[in-house]
């Protein structure tokens, strides 16, 4: 899975990285606020901080920017996600800490993950296939510690079966980002995480 190759006229690659960064922050906060359609370069370049002469010397057009977010918000997903597993701990333990982890990541990152799903559809066809490569990329995580868990007997789950749970799992996480607006009248997030456990593990 191969990143898509975004123009730059800078050379210097840390400046790259940085003047992107700041465009992603600043494009995440406006894409919640009014769409990616609703709004401009130019809203965008001033809420990062410099013109809209210089933003463009560090990418070609706004869809350049929504990639740069959707790839950016599944990196520190995934990165986080992952930080968070304890690869010693016994199958039962693991798994429980793997579906934790995930709806934590989900609720520290839910602006980002919400923009995320919203505005990818935007996104040019070859952006779209890469980005959507990335959220399968995630479930496929997830499905390695499932695949762990039946090895060690703790899941009795045929192929068909594992590969669900890691879909459903998948699922949940994100219901907890695009269902908040009802989930958190009833839920805390522990409850909410306690609930789909019991769910995911019933017989």
């Amino acid at each position: 899975m191969e990143k898509r190759y975004v123009p730059a006229m800078v050379k210097d690659e840390q400046l790259i990285q940085k003047r992107r960064d700041q465009m992603v922050k600043s494009a995440v906060k406006l894409f919640q606020e009014k769409g990616f359609h609703r709004t401009t370069t130019r809203e965008i370049a001033r809420a990062s901080g410099f013109s809209v002469g210089t933003m463009y010397e560090y990418v070609t057009s706004k869809e350049d920017i929504l990639y740069l977010v959707c790839d950016a918000v599944y990196d520190e997903v995934t990165d986080r996600f992952n930080q968070l597993l304890d690869q010693s701990l016994p199958a039962a333990e693991r798994f429980e800490q793997m579906v934790t982890a995930l709806f934590q990541v989900m609720d520290e990152m839910q602006e980002e993950v919400l923009v995320m799903y919203q505005e990818a559809k935007s996104l040019p066809k070859e952006s779209l296939s890469y980005v959507l490569k990335k959220d399968e990329s995630m479930t496929a995580d997830i499905r390695k510690v499932i695949d762990e868990c039946r090895e060690e007997g703790y899941l009795t789950l045929d192929e068909a079966s594992a590969r669900f749970m890691a879909e459903n799992i998948t699922v949940k996480g994100h219901m907890w980002t695009f269902r908040r607006w009802s989930l958190r009248k009833h839920y805390t997030l522990e409850q909410y995480t306690r609930l789909q456990l019991d769910a995911l593990l019933s017989k």
